[in-house]
């Protein structure tokens, strides 16, 4: 449905004042999620640094306990971390004009890609009669 020329014009008018304002630009700008998981990733590599420094003390004052708490710290960082980098490569969520913007997905929902989906599709495409 167009809309009206009154309409158009208010339109083009919130347009050209939300522009022209530095504090919205940069709360639009913020809400990219690429700018998201690379802040993320960020984090995760000095939590990363933090646990292996935690398992150097540990195996300098003998303390096993302090070691192995220092790895659960990488490990649970370098989890995190991975996890924002397929955030950040996630083809669904894609920033246009410097807001997120979700893409849907055709094919009548079916997932295509990974191995739950290709499992899911064998599934489904096995013969009945054979176990």
């Amino acid at each position: 449905m167009p809309l009206s020329e009154h309409e158009q014009r208010l339109f083009e008018q919130i347009e050209r004042s939300l522009a022209e304002d530095p504090k919205f630009a940069s709360a639009v700008r913020s809400t990219d999620p690429r700018f998201h998981a690379r802040r993320r990733m960020i984090i995760a590599g000095l939590v990363v640094a933090a646990g292996l420094a935690l398992v150097v003390w540990g195996a300098i004052d003998g303390n096993t306990l302090i070691g192995v708490a220092g790895f659960v710290v990488m490990l649970a960082a370098a989890a995190f971390a991975i996890q924002s980098q397929r955030r950040a490569h996630n083809r669904e969520l894609r920033a246009v004009d410097g807001t997120a913007a979700r893409r849907v997905r055709s094919g009548g929902g079916r997932s295509s890609g990974g191995l739950l989906g290709r499992l899911e599709q064998r599934w489904r495409d096995r013969p009945e009669g054979r176990f």
